[in-house]
């Protein structure tokens, strides 16, 4: 059940979410918003894996 949530999460975060590493963004010049879309994406892309 856990796993189905963060999978739908994962298809979701793939459409409605920019993706910055297709824009290159350097981690060190991206803003605080920037950097929480990206730990999202992170914790729900590695809780889907599982």
């Amino acid at each position: 059940m856990k796993l189905m949530i963060f999978k739908i999460l994962a298809k979701i975060n793939k459409t409605l979410l920019p993706s910055y590493s297709k824009k290159q963004l350097d981690l060190s010049k991206a803003s605080k918003l920037q950097l929480a879309i990206i730990g999202w994406r992170y914790w729900i892309t590695t809780n889907a894996l599982d």
